[in-house]
């Protein structure tokens, strides 16, 4: 009996301390990851890099288009059959109890597969891309591309090389 006090005293304060240290938010010491997209154009795909935005000098653009590809996929149909069921109806009346049946009629419905349909299928979305240098006034942080907005592609399109641009982009690499 004392050894199951002692687990279950030991795991409370496993998950206390787990939980103080997800709370906490804190690295523990260690320099917290910083995210580059530097480089060849792939980088990380997801929530901005930036919320607030970045600025840079204008290096470069790209317009990704949208790829698709025909491709098949089972055809499902929604098939019904006529069915019944039989309901039992009870009604008490003081101490006697009065028990009929009937049958209520419905519909059985269920998905089949019947043959294939073909639809375009879309390997990549489309994108609109910005590579900036002096990332935010660092001269180290050159050609780091950003996805961005088709007005902020379409703006940027219009600048000139090494013009200074701001925005918001909507992620990193391209």
């Amino acid at each position: 009996m004392r050894n199951k006090h002692r687990l279950v005293r030991a795991g409370m304060a496993v998950l206390l301390v787990a939980g103080l240290g997800a709370c906490s938010g804190g690295t523990n010491g260690a320099a917290p990851h910083q995210g580059g997209g530097q480089g060849t154009g792939t980088g990380t795909q997801g929530a901005p890099p930036h919320p607030d935005g970045v600025s840079g000098l204008r290096a470069d653009v790209r317009h990704l288009t949208r790829r698709t590809t025909a491709a098949t996929r089972p055809h499902r149909v929604t098939t019904c059959t006529p069915a019944t069921r039989q309901v039992k109806h009870t009604k008490r009346s003081g101490r006697t109890k009065k028990t009929w049946y009937s049958t209520e009629h419905y519909q059985d419905c269920h998905k089949t597969i019947r043959g294939t349909e073909s639809y375009r299928r879309v390997i990549r979305p489309e994108r609109w891309c910005v590579k900036l240098d002096d990332v935010n006034g660092d001269p180290k942080k050159d050609a780091v591309w950003y996805r961005v907005t088709s007005a902020t592609y379409h703006q940027a399109l219009g600048s000139d090389d090494h013009a200074r641009l701001r925005f918001t982009p909507t992620g990193t690499g391209c």
